[in-house]
């Protein structure tokens, strides 16, 4: 009894990794699609927005079913486009600005 202890707290510690991983991807895409949704991506990257916003309603739905390991690709594709829809709209943004006067004038 003594021998099958370790191996049962093994099995159970690496049952409870797949929701925890899972989650803690999940909430860095959530805030990487706030981000991207602060900076005005609706508007300046509406392809990588949507993206990222299906990929993590995808990620959701696949705890949802206790598959974490497609939860967790799911999510990382979440935080790729919303990443990439953050820096898409802030480029945007920042063209849009008109120019500063220089000093000199």
């Amino acid at each position: 009894m003594t021998r099958l202890l370790p191996i049962l707290l093994l099995v159970g510690a690496g049952a409870a990794c797949g929701p925890v991983r899972s989650t803690a991807y999940l909430l860095d895409a959530d805030v990487a699609l706030q981000a991207a949704k602060t900076a005005g991506a609706e508007t300046y990257a509406p392809y990588e927005y949507t993206s990222a916003q299906l990929y993590l309603f995808k990620a959701r739905e696949e705890v949802g079913y206790s598959d974490y390991q497609v939860a967790v690709e799911f999510a990382t594709k979440a935080s790729k486009f919303a990443n990439e829809a953050r820096d898409k709209a802030l480029a945007a943004a920042q063209n849009d600005l008109p120019s500063a006067p220089s000093r000199n004038e």
